[in-house]
């Protein structure tokens, strides 16, 4: 029997002892002088950064926008690094899909029954129709964007009548549909204001939490606030893809110190 999405993740965190998610936003632009910058590039690097991080990751983020920018050959790179994964630690399909829910139900077919991603971002501006075709097989999970790291965001999520804030309301619907135990909330590190009210409204529900490092996010507090009951995924992207020379040594060794840190907070705390 398959297990639900949620429990496959906490599996895959507590076997490798810490939450860390690793973004896979490959930007060849930012790549240092003298790295192949081409598609063959980007995919070396690709897999140079999984196969030194798979040991002690249990997560993996790739962005689509950083693929899909080079057509269907971006695409088909991005479906070879998922099977490089190849069901080594969890991929979270950083697409923020959501429309009705024939179109969405496509979406979920491609991404996570063809391409083989664990889970999903999904934006839930268009209700429930635009999720519950994502979430019919339990052992699939979806993120749903509730409170992001993005300054501009609180004009949308911070609205509000009387019934309170949308981003409330967006969570009550993730709670009420999780009854296959596989959604999860994208929740912005550097909301830290927000964060207690997002944990007590969403208990048991793991949080997916961009904004570490280049956005300042805290990470200490992002930690011990969403495990006071359930778990937080912390994402780095740019702070370990690019991080000192940009070499694969320098990526590994920020990858390693992140997992380390993570580990020391709340995974193993002295």
């Amino acid at each position: 029997m398959n297990l639900p999405f949620n429990q496959k993740l906490e599996t895959a965190c507590r076997e490798k002892i810490n939450s860390l998610c690793i973004g896979l936003d490959i930007d060849p632009d930012k790549f240092p002088k003298g790295r192949d910058t081409s598609l063959q590039g980007m995919e070396t690097f690709g897999k140079e950064v999984i196969d030194g991080t798979i040991d002690f990751c249990p997560v993996y983020k790739p962005n689509f926008a950083f693929f899909e920018r080079f057509g269907s050959k971006g695409y088909a790179l991005l479906e070879r690094l998922v099977d490089h994964v190849s069901g080594r630690a969890i991929v979270i399909a950083d697409a923020k899909r959501g429309d009705i829910r024939n179109t969405s139900l496509k979406y979920a077919q491609s991404i996570l029954d063809t391409m083989g991603c664990d889970a999903i971002t999904i934006s839930p501006y268009m209700g429930r129709d635009a999720i519950e075709p994502f979430i019919e097989n339990p052992s699939k999970g979806v993120f749903i964007l509730a409170v992001t790291s993005n300054p501009r965001a609180a004009e949308i999520q911070n609205h509000k009548n009387n019934s309170g804030h949308l981003y409330e309301k967006v969570i009550q619907m993730a709670v009420e549909l999780n009854i296959n135990k596989n959604i999860g909330l994208v929740v912005g590190a550097t909301k830290t204001n927000q964060m207690a009210k997002v944990r007590e409204l969403s208990p048991g529900l793991p949080w997916l939490m961009p904004g570490i490092g280049t956005q300042g996010g805290n990470l200490e507090s992002a930690l011990e606030i969403s495990h006071q009951n359930g778990m937080g995924i912390i994402n780095i992207s740019r702070g370990i893809l690019y991080a000192g020379d940009g070499s694969i040594e320098d990526i590994i060794k920020a990858a390693k110190d992140y997992k380390e840190k993570i580990g020391d907070i709340i995974w193993n705390p002295v």
